[in-house]
């Protein structure tokens, strides 16, 4: 049972996130690039109740670890402290937004699989990745509830998804189970997925229609 989550990035996303997550009864640890020290005042004004932490602290003391760091910095992150871990991938490869990255225009493959072989040994999934950090705040509702809105989930690992499904519910969307951590790709920038509010029944048949073009990544890069 997931009881605590290491998030690191302590940005707006990894804010956002934290605090949903607290609101959802986890305990929060978070983590930036440096020692918790670095951080602890602002995780006291902007994440109360969150504890600011070095990475290694962070997910060492975790159950789960949210990786939420901007795409041009994962490699800072160490793969040896994530090996065991299940890992969710919140991470978007957005050419407007970060600028051309050669790991990712090279690669047809999805972002998430190219972080996936970097952190040998995680036990990645994506999802998270297409909601607005503030929708995270504001679009939650309690499970059952009417227009609840859906999130997709992807990874290769049945049961780690299967925990990351629960946690999905927990933050208050209905998680709709996407396939592989490749069909992760049909929910990337640039889908009819991405940044839009569907239910779990609208983003199955999304899902559905992407269904014969299991890497939409290197298409949509151009």
């Amino acid at each position: 049972m997931v009881r605590t989550i290491g998030i690191l990035g302590a940005g707006r996303v990894g804010s956002a996130v934290a605090r949903t997550a607290l609101r959802a009864g986890y305990d929060v640890n978070i983590a930036g690039s440096g020692a918790g020290s670095d951080i602890e005042l602002l995780v006291d004004i902007v994440v109360p109740g969150a504890r600011a932490m070095s990475a290694a602290d962070a997910v060492a003391d975790s159950d789960l670890v949210i990786v939420a760091v901007p795409l041009h910095k994962y490699r800072t992150v160490s793969p040896s402290i994530l090996a065991g871990k299940i890992v969710i991938d919140t991470i978007n490869y957005w050419a407007p937004i970060d600028g051309r990255l050669n790991d990712f225009d090279i690669d047809v493959r999805s972002s998430s699989e190219i972080i996936r072989d970097y952190f040998p040994g995680a036990r990645v999934v994506k999802t998270l990745n297409h909601i607005g950090y503030h929708e995270l705040e504001t679009d939650g509702l309690p499970a059952g509830s009417e227009h609840r809105r859906a999130l997709g989930v992807a990874g290769d690992d049945a049961a780690a998804v299967t925990v990351v499904m629960d946690i999905i519910d927990r933050l208050g969307f209905d998680p709709v189970h996407a396939g592989s951590l490749q069909t992760g790709a049909a929910f990337q920038p640039g889908t009819a997925i991405f940044g839009g509010r569907h239910s779990a029944d609208e983003l199955q048949e999304e899902l559905s229609r992407s269904a014969d073009t299991p890497s939409l990544s290197g298409a949509e890069r151009g």
